[in-house]
């Protein structure tokens, strides 16, 4: 079974989605010394509160880097960054890179797991909720095409005949969810949320990753050649980063009003709904190894999610040794 991609679809032009800008302020200080290339994999948002945040103290710089930030978008496909050049590393999806290793030979590693858990979940009403997967029999969920495979494998995993579910297309937006032209959707739990409560409605929902679908997001991805040319580099990415990802988390509500007007500028939402995206994905990153750990049990968990939507992982493409080194 091949998976189907809509945003991140990896057999394109690497030309698509180059549009995406450096954003002011993204140069590391003027000591760092190694130019250095992060694609981030969406639009900027509190998903990335603890890059921005180890770019404006500096970390990077203190590593050694001269660290250049690429925000993403819907047509920004981080996979054709490295293939390109144009970046040195980039955060995927764990489905896309490894169905580009696996069906087009791409030199790919998995280097680290910026989400533990998944954050695709569930989202519905309160009033009329779906807790769990057997409350989606009879119903209809808005899934974006991207989760179709995903919720498949979920609901054959809890032993629901999919057909017993209606699906229809979904574009990210939760309007249909608060109208009631759907019942559910799958999105970010980490943000829906609270932008149904904004709309009026309380929300509720459960993760994908919870029963069943146990596979990382953002997973943090090198080609073969950096990580055999550039290893000394990759590790001081890590290390900068986890810095700024433990900062970040002590108060999840401090730093993202301090970007409204930098790295959070434009975006159309508001500081509210960063603190609270902010604070909703920390239980999803934290690991008692450390931001972006990937412990042999989670990376056997994942080979086995991917399975059941027939994707071959194997373990050597997960290298687990640059953490070892922070």
């Amino acid at each position: 079974m091949r998976l189907m991609f809509d945003r991140r679809k990896f057999l394109v032009s690497s030309s698509a989605g180059m549009a995406a800008a450096v954003f002011p302020g993204a140069i590391g200080a003027s000591r760092a010394a190694t130019p250095f290339n992060f694609q981030a994999s969406w639009i900027n948002d509190a998903e990335f509160a603890g890059y921005f945040l180890a770019i404006d103290k500096g970390y990077y710089a203190d590593e050694g880097l001269d660290m250049t930030y690429f925000s993403g978008g819907p047509d920004v496909i981080p996979e054709s960054t490295l293939i390109s050049g144009k970046a040195d590393l980039t955060l995927t999806t764990p489905e896309t890179t490894i169905t580009a290793i696996v069906d087009q030979g791409a030199k790919f590693k998995i280097i680290g797991a910026h989400y533990q858990k998944n954050p695709i979940g569930i989202v519905s009403l309160a009033k009329t909720p779906i807790m769990e997967p057997k409350d989606m029999i009879g119903k209809t969920i808005a899934v974006p095409p991207v989760n179709v495979i995903s919720l498949e494998a979920v609901l054959k995993l809890n032993g629901i005949d999919p057909a017993e579910v209606k699906f229809v297309p979904y574009a990210y937006d939760p309007t249909p969810i608060v109208k009631g032209e759907v019942d559910a959707a799958i999105n970010f739990t980490t943000n829906v949320p609270y932008a149904i409560e904004q709309a009026g409605e309380k929300a509720t929902s459960f993760l994908l990753y919870d029963y069943g679908f146990t596979v990382y997001n953002n997973t943090v991805v090198v080609t073969e050649e950096t990580l055999n040319t550039r290893r000394a580099e990759l590790v001081s990415w890590l290390r900068a980063s986890r810095k700024g990802w433990d900062e970040n988390f002590v108060d999840p509500a401090l730093w993202p009003p301090k970007f409204a007007d930098t790295w959070f500028k434009g975006t159309g939402r508001t500081i509210a709904n960063e603190v609270f995206f902010n604070t909703a994905q920390k239980p999803l990153m934290e690991h008692p190894d450390g931001i972006f750990a990937m412990d042999e049990e989670g990376i056997e968990k994942n080979i086995f999610a991917l399975s059941e939507i027939g994707i071959k992982a194997s373990r050597d493409m997960f290298d687990t040794t640059l953490l070892e080194e922070i």
